[in-house]
Formats: structure tokens, sequence, C-alpha cells
């Protein structure tokens, strides 16, 4: 088996959203190509996005039991798709806490004298966002911030074997056609990428 797939979604709707049907066919295809998904509903799990002043000056080993959870199966995994709705240039704040907390300094990077380390360079990484905003003008007017804190913030300190984002717009225009045209493609980029 080649090994578990973290799936990630933060939308408060999973169930009946758009955003669960990508994370669901996301699952999908990683079962057909072997992999082992495991679905990760932050809202549905009540995950708490608060780091403390505390957890920030603690080792990662002195870190809480859950975080310490969520660290090992981030460790263990051989890679990661994220799912979620742009909500102002942004993900929703659950999965931004979850960031702050699981890969945080000391575990996903680091600084040594001899510079900064990467400490998930060996994963592939996937994401898929959603937004109601025309592409044209997302980009003209934003830059395309989901793009840039994904591939350069995150994974550009983290590192990753293989990074991609997809973006699905306008949700709010789309049509039950386009939905499913973007969930082939889903399943076809989950397929291709983990392969």
């Amino acid at each position: 088996m080649p090994g578990k797939v973290l799936v990630i979604v933060a939308h408060p709707n999973v169930p009946e959203s758009f955003n669960g049907a990508i994370a669901r066919t996301a699952c999908a295809a990683l079962a057909a190509k072997g992999y082992e998904p495991v679905l990760r509903d932050l809202y549905a799990e009540k995950f708490d996005p608060t780091m403390t002043f505390e957890e920030t000056v603690r080792p990662v080993d002195e870190a809480p039991e859950e975080m310490k959870r969520e660290m090992a199966q981030v460790k263990e995994c051989a890679g990661m798709v994220f799912v979620h709705p742009n909500w102002w240039g942004g993900p929703p704040a659950v999965l931004k806490g979850w960031l702050d907390r699981v890969i945080r300094n000391g575990f996903a990077y680091g600084f040594t004298e001899q510079g900064a380390w990467q400490g998930l360079s060996d994963k592939t990484v996937q994401v898929f966002t959603t937004s109601n905003t025309p592409r044209d003008y997302e980009i003209s007017a934003y830059g395309d911030p989901l793009e840039n804190f994904w591939k350069t913030i995150v994974f550009g300190v983290v590192g990753a074997k293989s990074f991609e984002r997809r973006n699905f717009e306008q949700i709010i225009l789309s049509d039950e056609k386009m939905r499913a045209d973007w969930l082939a493609e889903v399943d076809a980029t989950v397929r291709r990428r983990f392969n």
C-alpha cells in the first residue's frame, strides 16, 4: 500500500457543500490508487484553532498531546490534500489555526546556524479552493492571494516534494453540469498527482 494521505477540509457544511464533494471525490480517487485516505473535517471535529502563548513558547516535544497526534499523522502521511473556500483571501480560521498549531516551527521547519530546514519536503501536496470572485478580477485586483499563501508562504517554507493548487470559480453561478465536470477534474488531478 502506498500509504496514507490526509484530506483536510475546512467548510462548515461538508455533507452538503461542493467543498465536501471535492473532499469525497479526492478520497475515492486516492483509494482507487491504493492509498489510504484519512478525511479530516475540521469543523465537524471542532478543532480548536487557537494557539496560546504557552503553546508558542513550548518546544515541539512538550506540545499538547492532541497536537503531538496531529503532527504524527502529518509526519507519517505520503501527502496532503487541502480543500477550502476562499474567505477574505485566505482559508477559514479553523484551517489557519490548524496550520499555526500543527505545521509549526520545530516540526515542519526551523532555523539553525547553517540556515533554515524544511521538514515536509517528502510530501505531495494538492490544494483545491473555491471562490465566487471571477478569476480575472481575483488576479488583477488581488494577485491571487491563496496561490501566494499556499505555494510561497506555507509550502515554500516547509517544503513539498510536489505542489499544485486548483481553484474552482464562480461557485455561486455554477450549475450541476459545471460541478460534475469540476469533480471529474478533481478525480483526474488526484489520480495524476498521487501516482
